[in-house]
């Protein structure tokens, strides 16, 4: 029963803070010994737990192996009066029990798998090569919450000489229509102008809520040239095929870190989400802990 106290009180009075992956994924169960349950139970339990309020609505995201051997991930968007809210609701093998929360990784040294497979990032770099932390952020450019995270992130470098942030693709483009656009922009300007980029990600974010699927292609070339990149070889470069498979690739590698909502940090391999929502000195925290 606390279980479905917390997940009711999380549904009724949580405001998402982040931005989710609408899509159902089809991960293979047999690569993690997982026993998926189909989105008809799934349903069928949320409709025997939540039908009774009116109120409340939902929304199956996916349905995946979790990080765990056997045990299933189910990721759902409740809608409430008072705004959206996620749970991570994890399924057992033979779907008699289920939790809620977030899987963490454990041992001596948890982040260090994580660590290994972000030494494969791609993306811009701001700040000293040889920085004590490094902060890989699998960001979208069409995320409000990502627009929201810039105030603290861009704070939290300008206060941290010792950290380097690198920026990771990570489009949404199930919900966001012109995030895979705006993925390959600055895709294409990162590796033209390195400073560049970081204006244009500043640019985008600051006026998001002016760009739509129709004008994406003008304002990103009104953007890059504001950043000082040239837009036509910009806009040239991202029609390229192998520009999209390099955004696909970095979404990729975000998929292995299990990562499906954005803004998604990993502070020296450390996972962390609501960063939006976090307060600055939490955040500061955990670079400072890592600086020592």
């Amino acid at each position: 029963m606390k279980f479905l106290s917390r997940l009711f009180l999380i549904a009724a009075l949580a405001t998402c803070s982040i931005c989710l992956a609408a899509q159902t994924h089809t991960a293979t169960a047999a690569s993690s010994g997982a026993k998926l349950p189909s989105e008809e139970t799934v349903n069928q339990f949320l409709k025997h737990m939540f039908g009774w309020n009116q109120n409340l609505a939902w929304h199956v995201v996916s349905i995946k192996p979790s990080e765990a051997p056997t045990v299933a991930e189910v990721t759902v968007v409740f809608n409430t009066p008072e705004g959206q809210a996620v749970q991570r609701i994890y399924v057992t093998p033979d779907e008699h029990y289920a939790f809620s929360g977030e899987l963490v990784p454990f041992g001596s040294d948890p982040f260090a798998p994580a660590r290994a497979e972000l030494k494969n990032v791609t993306g811009p770099e701001h700040g000293p090569k040889d920085a004590v932390v490094t902060i890989v952020e699998f960001g979208d450019l069409e995320c409000p919450a990502c627009k929201k995270a810039q105030e603290n992130l861009t704070k939290l470098m300008s206060e941290e000489p010792k950290a380097k942030l690198i920026f990771q693709n990570f489009p949404l483009e199930q919900i966001h229509p012109w995030s895979m656009r705006a993925a390959k922009y600055l895709d294409c300007l990162g590796r033209e102008n390195n400073e560049s980029v970081w204006k244009f990600i500043a640019t985008t974010y600051e006026h998001q809520a002016e760009v739509n699927e129709q004008n994406a292609e003008e304002k990103l070339k009104e953007y890059v040239k504001e950043s000082g990149g040239d837009p036509t070889a910009v806009s040239a470069c991202a029609a390229k095929p192998e520009t999209e498979k390099r955004v696909r690739e970095s979404i990729a590698l975000g998929e292995k870190l299990n990562v499906n909502s954005t803004p998604t940090f990993f502070i020296n391999g450390r996972k962390v989400t609501g960063f939006a929502s976090m307060p600055y000195d939490t955040a500061k925290a955990m670079v400072d802990y890592e600086v020592k």
